[in-house]
C-alpha cells in the first residue's frame, strides 16, 4: 500500500459513525451518513466563487464521485451537527 487514503477507508469511516469533514471545490462541508445510502452534506465555509445549497441529502454513488476531489480530509466521532 503506497499510504494513500482510498475511498474504502473513507466509507468505512462513515459506516463506523465518523463526522467527515473535507474541502471540494474551494468549499467545507460536514459530511456524515444518515441511512443506508443515505448521507448528509452541510456546508461550513462558503466560496463566494462558487454558491452551494447549504444542506443536502446525497446518495453514496454521489460520494463516491465527489471523493477523488476532496482535500484536507478530517474526522471526528460525536454527535451530528
Amino acid at each position: 500500500m503506497d499510504g494513500k487514503y482510498t475511498f474504502k477507508e473513507f466509507d468505512k469511516n462513515l459506516n463506523d459513525g465518523y463526522q467527515m469533514f473535507f474541502t471540494y471545490v474551494r468549499n467545507r462541508y460536514l459530511l456524515f451518513k444518515t441511512a443506508d445510502n443515505c448521507y448528509t452534506q452541510k456546508l461550513l465555509e462558503a466560496d463566494d466563487k462558487n454558491p452551494q445549497p447549504r444542506h443536502a441529502i446525497i446518495t453514496h454513488k454521489r460520494v463516491k464521485e465527489m471523493f477523488p476531489f476532496m482535500e484536507n480530509i478530517e474526522y471526528k466521532v460525536g454527535v451530528n451537527e
